[in-house]
């Protein structure tokens, strides 16, 4: 018990003392994170809003598609990713192995479905409440997917939030394709399994804190999003 209250207590000064290797964990964590979150939201919300406004052979199956890889095995992204970018790969030739640019390629890949998924609920919803305005407008594809889009603004950005949430708590994924390198590639959740495992509960806690504290600001923006939607509803 006593060596607990002792690495909860170095751990609480590791964080404010604002360590060294503490803030180069967590820098490096929040910009992989947050570039895979702004690539997949992109790519994500883009897509999600042509599949809601555009009718066509196939789609329902691609939305399936897009819903089901929702819960996609991150070790199992990690493996493709891997032996995309290993030396034997297609793409080992660019060298990103073991490198940040790895990692987020591994993180978009496993936020853009979830996004593209959520993002397409959200505008079809709101094509359904506002069809008979645009039908009465003629409004062309582009600028009913524009509308859309800056319509269900705030229920976009919880999507946005969950993906960031996502990112953030990805282990599996990193650790195979990022290699936990210290200074390089080693980010907060990787991190606290190595150090975990080498006894350095200090760190370890410290990071866990810090996890614990970001996903509890991330369900508070969620849940503020959701009742400023009620509140203001588009």
């Amino acid at each position: 018990m006593n060596d607990l209250s002792a690495a909860f207590s170095l751990a609480f000064h590791l964080i404010g003392s604002l360590d060294a290797d503490l803030l180069e964990i967590i820098r490096l964590s929040l910009s992989v994170s947050l570039t895979a979150v702004a690539c997949a939201v992109v790519l994500g919300f883009a897509l999600g809003a042509f599949l809601a406004v555009h009718s066509f052979h196939g789609r329902a199956f691609v939305v399936g598609m897009f819903n089901a890889f929702m819960g996609l095995p991150p070790v199992v992204v990690g493996l493709v990713v891997y032996l995309f970018l290993s030396r034997s790969g297609p793409l080992g030739m660019l060298g990103l192995l073991y490198t940040p640019t790895a990692m987020i390629i591994a993180q978009v890949l496993l936020i853009f479905p979830i996004v593209t998924a959520l993002s397409h609920q959200v505008i079809n919803d709101l094509r359904h409440h506002y069809i008979d305005f645009f039908r009465s407008l003629g409004l062309k594809s582009v600028a009913i997917m524009s509308t859309l889009l800056w319509e269900g603004r705030f229920s976009l950005l919880t999507v946005a939030l969950a993906g960031f949430g996502r990112a953030t708590a990805e282990v599996g994924a990193v650790l195979l394709v990022g290699g936990n390198i210290k200074d390089s590639t080693r980010v907060m959740t990787t991190a606290i399994a190595l150090e975990t495992s080498k006894g350095n509960l200090a760190l370890a806690l410290a990071l866990g804190i810090i996890l614990v504290t970001l996903s509890l600001l991330i369900s508070l923006a969620v849940q503020y999003l959701r009742h400023r939607r009620e509140t203001f509803p588009p």
